[in-house]
């Protein structure tokens, strides 16, 4: 009861009419600095510090809130939409939307981006409110070999699942595991694949990789094809969600809500690693697999839940331990100290109006946020009628925007454009580009652990199994990477339901009517001559097979 009471006065200070005001800012703020490639939320705080140096901290931290919530939202705009995720978290989101988007859904698949983000943030915010404690306990008793038994299934599970050539998809893994050593070795101080560039010493930034690769290397990819093929218009569609797409995602966004809060809550959670698993479980569970990899709705829902539950779950250990598990929480701390309060432990005891009142104003922005861009989804899905090379035009410009206002280097821009070829080289064979971004984003994170996991073990690498759900994790990746050899088994002794079996585990080589039964037309005719996009349904998706030249 005493939690609620607390809610309600929370409410009564978020509704007067300078928090609300700023809460809404905050939510038109964050949605546009999601959408803007490489401009997230947590470079959008960071440059308003100095702005509301003066303000009330309660108002601040409310934009605050609302920026970071914004940018889930806007973020999975431009996946959607472009296959340009404005946030690592929203990388995902790109693989089944952006098809959905090309077979004429992308109004369905930004309705279901965003209802999904509102049930998820609203239940997420609830549990914040009622279950921080035994969250954060939780959290707090796993040690470094959990999270590195958990990285290491997220990074298995996710390459094993994509595509038809699992050595294309571990081959995109090592690239992206090899970039991600770029930099100082974070004990020795030594160089790693620096190359002799003082700039390169503190790595290349995830944002710049993500934009590059699928930006730049998407951006490439049609500019090389646009004198083969005529432009085409890409139909909007009907401007709803049907009652099909309803009952394939409300599920969907409770369990993407249910892997979120959880991992958003962990020290060294986030919201990349329950996407990912978001959409292996979707992906396994769906009465559709079929259709994953051609535009599966289930693929946007459950990932999008994910990412927003992972945000209400980011602020439990923020709020009640002065623990930020990404970056955007790390600003926000940054902001809580600027004001002179102390995170930790003791901050609902001495600040209860600010803290309540900034639980109570996420319920607020997340019911705004689903009035602003639910409307403006059929809006957001004309932009998809835009002639090519004045969309793709745009999309240079802003990604090469958001990569130098990064760190504000021209070195930057140089990376960007190596590793656009990159991206437009694995396009061209047939090479997955999903695993080399989930390689860069949690490979250092794994590396760090495993080098925390070995020290508190002395070397012992029995101390990498000294904890239960250590032990089930690598139980789960052992399944995974196994599964191909018990398929096998399974077709010699079976053969009679190999057929089937081969439907279940190999999805992505649907039946190509797929967007005839799904959109109503059949996506790959682009001219009146009937010629193909030569990799246009398998570039995004990365289902590892070789596009026709």
């Amino acid at each position: 009861m005493d939690t609620f009471n607390m809610l309600m006065q929370g409410f009564s200070t978020a509704v007067t009419p300078i928090n609300l005001l700023f809460a809404v800012i905050g939510v038109l703020l964050g949605t546009a600095v999601g959408v803007l490639p490489g401009i997230g939320p947590a470079m959008a705080i960071a440059l308003l510090l100095p702005v509301t140096y003066g303000m009330e901290p309660t108002a601040a931290m409310i934009m605050f809130a609302g920026i970071y919530y914004g940018g889930m939202y806007g973020g999975s705009t431009t996946s959607i939409l472009l296959n340009t995720p404005g946030e690592s978290s929203t990388v995902i989101t790109a693989i089944e939307g952006h098809k959905m988007a090309k077979a004429g859904r992308a109004a369905q698949a930004l309705a279901t981006a965003a209802i999904g983000s509102f049930v998820a943030g609203t239940i997420g915010t609830a549990l914040l409110a009622t279950i921080a404690p035994w969250v954060v306990k939780f959290a707090v008793s796993l040690g470094n070999p959990s999270y590195l038994a958990i990285m290491l299934l997220a990074l298995i599970a996710v390459t094993a699942v994509l595509g038809s050539s699992k050595l294309r998809g571990f081959a995109a893994l090592g690239l992206g595991l090899a970039i991600g050593l770029v930099g100082m070795d974070p004990v020795s101080g030594q160089g790693r694949l620096v190359f002799g560039q003082p700039l390169l010493a503190d790595g290349l930034d995830i944002v710049v990789v993500a934009v590059a690769i699928f930006a730049i290397g998407e951006a490439l990819w049609i500019a090389a094809h646009l004198r083969k093929t005529r432009s085409h218009t890409i139909p909007v569609g009907r401007p709803w969600m049907g009652k099909s797409d309803w009952k394939r995602s409300w599920k969907p966004w409770l369990r993407g809500t249910a892997f979120g809060f959880p991992f958003g809550a962990l020290p060294a959670g986030g919201a990349e690693i329950p996407t990912f698993l978001s959409y292996v479980t979707e992906k396994k569970l769906s009465k559709h697999p079929e259709e994953f990899g051609h535009g599966a709705i289930e693929g946007v829902a459950g990932p999008e839940a994910a990412n927003n539950a992972a945000a209400a779950g980011t602020l439990t250990p923020m709020l009640a331990l002065g623990l930020p598990t990404n970056a955007t929480a790390a600003v926000m701390l940054l902001a809580l100290m600027q004001f002179g309060i102390q995170p930790g432990p003791l901050l609902f005891e001495e600040e209860p109006v600010m803290v309540w009142a900034l639980i109570a104003s996420l319920f607020i922005g997340n019911a705004l946020l689903l009035l602003i861009n639910l409307p403006m989804a059929p809006l957001w899905a004309k932009l998809l009628q835009l002639p090519r090379p004045y969309l793709y035009a745009g999309i240079l410009f802003f990604a090469t925007l958001g990569a130098y206002a990064v760190n504000l280097q021209a070195f930057d821009l140089v990376i960007l454009l190596v590793l656009g070829v990159l991206g437009f080289a694995m396009r061209r064979f047939g090479i997955p580009v999903l695993p080399l971004i989930i390689g860069v984003i949690l490979g250092p994170r794994a590396e760090a652990q495993l080098r925390k996991s070995l020290q508190l073990s002395a070397g012992d690498p029995a101390g990498l199994f000294s904890e239960p759900v250590a032990v089930v994790a690598y139980l789960i990746i052992a399944v995974v990477l196994l599964w191909p050899l018990a398929s096998m088994v399974l077709r010699r002794m079976f053969p009679k339901t190999a057929s089937g079996f081969d439907e279940f585990v190999e999805p992505a080589l649907a039946a190509p009517e797929y967007t005839e039964i799904v959109a109503g037309q059949t996506e790959a005719k682009v001219n009146g001559e009937g010629s193909e996009v030569p990799s246009e349904e398998h570039h995004a998706t990365g289902n590892g097979s070789r596009p026709r030249s």
